[in-house]
């Protein structure tokens, strides 16, 4: 059997270009411009694009310096994450009209199992389109779906139809969708595994169906079995609401590179401030500290340090911090620094799992 036997409704709602439509709604002179959040600088990093400099192939994550060079009339706008919290959370306010099964991935997008939900409506189809009317009204910003019957799938439709669009992968359409789908459009494979894919013969969903577990095993490890199921349409992970915290750091780009450790410590000591005020909100501790470092090749090196009790102090973490740096010399100068706190103390303990209630669906999506 191909498919899972027990389906749910699954909806995966996307914000359009989040945090550069904010600034196109909050400031009108922006609007119709192609704009990138972030980057403003020489050492800066794209944060998102506006649509308008996505056609000059301006992307998140690309540096600010070839953003300009592939669109000389680019503005770049510092990012106000707190503003995109304050709209982020009245999104969220609109799912939890319909299902309390919501997992935020970020603040520009969720998972929704609507399975079983609170307007009593069979179709996932008309409760996404009438979510993305709500979120359109409330912030007059508009966002994309992807509905079908698991949460791999969802993620890859939301993307077909963007900007505010959707599309709906019905039970017996599945098959035929991810056969027909472009390997490098399947979620979790990025551009090494697509290009290894490629040199392996793997082009299409087809290719990869083709090939058996045991040679995606061999050729993929442990994502070996992954890509197996999830090309037969098979993905059982829930809708998680509570989305268990496994690290949480803080990390600064600099707008000049750091090349003595006098200075690192001055800016570490701004960045575990950071920390200390993320780890307060979350009241968490953890035993791990991570020290990261990107040189001015762009070369990253992590040192950590895991500690038999858990820590939540500043200065203890300080302490941690210092001791990583000093642990080796630091090999070139540095354009960025970032500190982590992991094996937290808010992990379920072992048994306290909800179990999962499949639900035999019998109608339309």
């Amino acid at each position: 059997m191909e498919l899972q036997e027990s389906l749910r409704k699954i909806i995966h709602v996307d914000m359009d270009a989040f945090y550069a439509s904010v600034e196109q709604r909050d400031n009108p002179e922006l609007r119709g411009k192609p704009i990138a959040v972030g980057g403003g600088s020489s050492r800066g990093v794209v944060a998102a694009a506006s649509y308008e400099a996505r056609k000059f192939g301006v992307r998140s994550a690309m540096s600010g310096y070839l953003a300009k060079k592939k669109c000389p009339e680019l503005i770049f706008v510092r990012p106000r994450f707190e503003r995109y919290r304050e709209v982020s959370y009245q999104i969220r306010k609109i799912f939890l009209d319909y299902t309390d099964l919501v997992e935020p991935l970020s603040l520009d997008e969720a998972y929704l199992d609507v399975t079983i939900n609170k307007k009593g409506n069979p179709s996932a189809t008309m409760i996404a389109k009438e979510i993305r009317q709500r979120i359109f009204e409330t912030t007059g910003l508009t966002a994309s779906a992807g509905i079908s019957i698991n949460k791999f799938i969802a993620k890859v439709a939301s993307d077909y139809n963007k900007p505010n669009g959707q599309k709906t992968v019905n039970p017996d359409e599945v098959l035929e969708f991810l056969e027909n789908l472009a390997i490098g459009k399947f979620y979790g494979v990025g551009k090494v595994t697509q290009e290894k894919m490629y040199q392996l013969g793997i082009f299409t969903g087809a290719d990869l169906k083709a090939k058996s577990v045991e040679y995606l095993t061999e050729h993929f490890g442990k994502s070996g079995a992954y890509y197996y199921h999830v090309v037969r349409g098979i993905h059982n992970s829930a809708v998680k609401p509570d989305r268990i915290v496994k690290s949480v750091g803080t990390e600064h780009t600099f707008f000049e590179n750091l090349v003595s450790e006098v200075f690192m410590i001055e800016k570490l000591d701004d960045i575990s401030k950071e920390l200390d005020k993320r780890l307060k909100k979350k009241k968490i501790a953890g035993k791990t500290i991570t020290l990261k470092i990107k040189y001015s090749d762009f070369t990253v090196q992590t040192r950590s340090k895991t500690l038999p009790y858990y820590i939540s102090d500043r200065a203890l973490i300080m302490e941690t911090v210092k001791e990583l740096l000093y642990q080796k010399k630091i090999k070139d100068s540095v354009r960025l620094l970032g500190i982590s706190l992991a094996n937290l103390n808010n992990e379920e303990k072992e048994g306290e799992k909800k179990k999962e209630v499949a639900v035999q669906l019998r109608f339309d999506f």
